[in-house]
């Protein structure tokens, strides 16, 4: 088992790409924070683990709220004793044209994915400073490396999760911390179907196109990053041995983006 009996908090973990990664954690040995705004929908994944006979709990977090994050990390800690690893992927989607972005919606954008990630890993830092080690994994998109229209706020905030990540490369080694970026390119989760209609709308085209000449077309064969590609990666992530690949962010898109 990879991760046997490692503390894991995964945000957002409740569907989508979170409760992928959440389960291949489990799988693999680890204990399973299911953190999610929705406590319901957490809990209803932790029970779908459990009935696995593996060890999951739910925890409810709202990102974007300090005290939140830190009464959610205090429960984890409470009943498991640490957290060896932390997956921040919360993360929702609002599409507009620049000029007609509203700044409300700006800054619930960087809310969630700037604020989301500052606030766990402080929260979880002292805990892995603590321990002697541990990782820090933030969900950063294609769009941590390229721009697309439409969507302001989002390449903003996943280009900043880049950041983020090296500042805590180079201050948690010290203390055996990692820290790295997944970077999907389009998962077929409700957050994109949600944007399969928005961006039809807003760039005049169909659906079919949105999906073929806009979210697949530069991929080498028109397939969909699936969330278990994800969640292969961010086990390689939590797993690694030394610090040989910590600051650095993996692309997984089908070749829509190469470096």
């Amino acid at each position: 088992m990879k991760l046997d009996n490692k503390i894991c908090i995964v945000t957002g973990a409740a569907s989508g790409i979170g409760r992928e990664i959440a389960a291949r954690y489990a799988r693999e040995g680890g204990r399973v924070a299911i953190a999610d705004l929705n406590l319901a929908a957490a809990q209803a994944t932790a029970d779908d683990l459990r009935r696995e006979g593996l060890q999951a709990m739910a925890v409810a977090m709202d990102v974007t709220d300090e005290a939140a994050v830190e009464r959610g990390v205090a429960d984890v800690v409470a009943a498991w004793g640490g957290v060896d690893v932390l997956v921040s992927n919360a993360g929702v989607q609002i599409v507009h044209p620049l000029e007609e972005f509203p700044y409300a919606e700006w800054k619930k954008m960087l809310a969630i994915h700037l604020d989301g990630a500052f606030l766990t890993t402080k929260a979880c830092l002292p805990h892995m400073y603590r321990a002697g080690g541990g990782s820090v994994i933030y969900m950063g998109s294609v769009h941590s490396k390229l721009a697309s229209v439409l969507k302001a706020p989002y390449v903003t905030a996943k280009h900043g999760l880049i950041g983020l990540a090296k500042v805590i490369a180079k201050e948690g080694a010290a203390h055996g911390v990692r820290a790295n970026v997944i970077c999907p390119g389009f998962v077929r989760t409700p957050l994109v179907d949600k944007q399969i209609p928005e961006q039809a709308e807003k760039l005049g085209i169909s659906e079919d196109d949105v999906i073929k000449k806009v979210m697949l077309k530069d991929t080498v064969d028109g397939e969909f990053t699936t969330t278990a590609d994800v969640a292969e990666v961010a086990l390689l992530f939590a797993t690694f041995p030394s610090n040989a690949l910590t600051g650095q962010s993996l692309v997984v898109s089908h070749g829509w983006y190469m470096q």
